[in-house]
């Protein structure tokens, strides 16, 4: 494939960056910062501009191959920390939250809600972008029947998710914790080297909004299966991490805390 698609893929996820950036600027404009309403405009911007970025990296990896796409994805996931602010995407952000008594169940549902809906409904925006073909490596991909990414057992298949995101966000907790220089990058790092571990087996999704905007009811899985690898797995693996990071072993092993400190901060 030439280099002029890749040039017109990354233009598309610039695009869709900037776009997200004059919205969250209009909203901020336009909408009162008052009550959750802002919140969930953001998670909405943030998940939409998420996973249209990320339809885009399925033709870029289909293409140019896993190196090409966890470099674009590695880019991308240090703009995102700059500039997603409390947003995140991801509902299991919200459950984690819930879990430790920083948030209510109702803001986690409406968080999470307005996550799917952005992530669902920008599909028909990218959609459009492939009917164009304005690149080579999108013809006939904008009504062309999608393909499931998992390629194991569903069970295994959430295994892989739900330990990978309990490793990710434990790498995260730490990195939060001890603030280290670069943090960011370490963090994104970390997390595109998990998917790309995990790509040839489950996709390597580790967020339930991304995996169902880009894959619910494409051909390879049930729906059912869908929700047992990329709901349940990668959620497990989330709400796991928030007890295991409390342990003395881990918090020694991962930022070096020692058991009297820990017990002297509680």
């Amino acid at each position: 494939m030439s280099l002029a698609s890749l040039g017109i893929s990354a233009l598309f996820m610039v695009g869709c960056c900037a776009a997200a950036q004059i919205a969250r600027f209009l909203s901020q404009r336009l909408v009162t910062r008052e009550g959750i309403v802002p919140t969930l405009i953001n998670e909405a911007i943030a998940a939409a501009e998420l996973c249209a970025c990320c339809f885009e990296l399925i033709i870029v990896a289909d293409n140019f191959g896993v190196s090409t796409y966890a470099v674009c994805l590695f880019l991308l996931t240090i703009w995102w920390g700059r500039v997603w602010g409390d947003a995140s995407a991801c509902p299991y952000t919200h459950m984690e939250d819930l879990v430790e008594g920083r948030t209510s169940f109702k803001e986690m549902a409406l968080r999470s809600w307005a996550e799917l809906m952005g992530g669902c409904c920008v599909y028909r925006i990218v959609q459009a972008f492939w009917w164009l073909e304005l690149a080579e490596t999108h013809r006939g991909r904008a009504f062309e029947a999608c393909n499931a990414d998992l390629q194991v057992s569903p069970y295994v298949g959430a295994a892989i998710e739900g330990v990978a995101t309990l490793l990710c966000r434990l790498a995260s907790k730490a990195i939060g914790a001890k603030e280290p220089r670069f943090g960011s990058y370490i963090d994104s790092f970390i997390g595109t080297s998990l998917v790309v571990a995990a790509f040839n087996f489950s996709g390597g999704y580790f967020n339930p909004v991304l995996a169902t905007a880009l894959k619910w009811g494409c051909r390879g899985h049930t729906n059912l299966e869908h929700i047992i690898v990329y709901w349940i797995g990668a959620c497990a693996g989330a709400i796991l991490s928030v007890p295991i990071f409390k342990l003395g072993a881990v918090r020694r092993i991962l930022i070096g805390e020692e058991t009297g400190s820990k017990a002297k901060n509680e």
